[in-house]
C-alpha cells in the first residue's frame, strides 16, 4: 500500500517535504516512522487524515500522515 508522509520543520532535513512510502498491509505509524528513520522522541504531533493519531494506528492505502517535531522557543 502507498502512504503519503508530510514532514514539517526539522523533520524535512535530509528527507524532503512529502514522501510516498510503500508499506505492507497492516503497517502502523511506527512502521512508517522506522522506514523514514524518525525516532519516536522526535515526533510531537502526529496526524492521520487530519486527525490525531498514535504510533500504533494501523494505516490503510492512501492515508496521509502528517508529522511535526517538538518546537522550542523562548
Amino acid at each position: 500500500m502507498t502512504i503519503q508522509a508530510r514532514l514539517f520543520a526539522t523533520l524535512r532535513e535530509g528527507r524532503g517535504k512529502v514522501i510516498a512510502a510503500e508499506l505492507e498491509e497492516g503497517a502502523t505509524v511506527a512502521d512508517l516512522a522506522a522506514r523514514l528513520a524518525i525516532s519516536h522522541k522526535d515526533i510531537a504531533i502526529l496526524l492521520v487524515g487530519g486527525r490525531d493519531a498514535a504510533m500504533d494506528k494501523i494505516l490503510t492505502d492512501g492515508d496521509i500522515v502528517s508529522v511535526f517535531p517538538p518546537v522550542g522557543g523562548g
